[in-house]
């Protein structure tokens, strides 16, 4: 599935840029602890968060992430958008808990 499919089965709506919505997710990686994540994430996966800072766009890139979902309907910072845009990583926000996100994916077969 590209991020573009997953927002519009879900309803959850993209803040970032449309430049890399065609990305395919080639799995879910679920956590808040950045160095934890940067450990066991994996190239292509969709990140589960509800972390919203500069880091969370670093480690997204470094791990080349399909894109990021922030939970919880947290709200992200303008310069934090901006650096997503700028590296070419969609965040996708998401007014449900992550474990409830989570859920959403695994019926999509994740």
């Amino acid at each position: 599935m590209k991020v573009n499919e997953l927002i519009e089965k879900t309803g959850w709506k993209n803040i970032s840029t449309e430049a890399s919505l065609d990305k395919e997710i080639m799995g879910v990686y679920v956590g808040d602890l950045l160095s934890w994540v940067m450990g066991k994430g994996e190239q292509g996966q969709a990140w589960i968060t509800v972390q919203s800072h500069l880091n969370v766009i670093a480690v997204a890139v470094l791990l080349e992430f399909s894109c990021v979902i922030i939970a919880d309907g947290v709200i992200v910072p303008e310069d934090v958008l901006q650096k997503a845009i700028e590296e070419n990583l969609a965040i996708v926000l998401a007014d449900c808990s992550p474990f409830e996100c989570t859920r959403k994916l695994i019926e999509f077969g994740y």
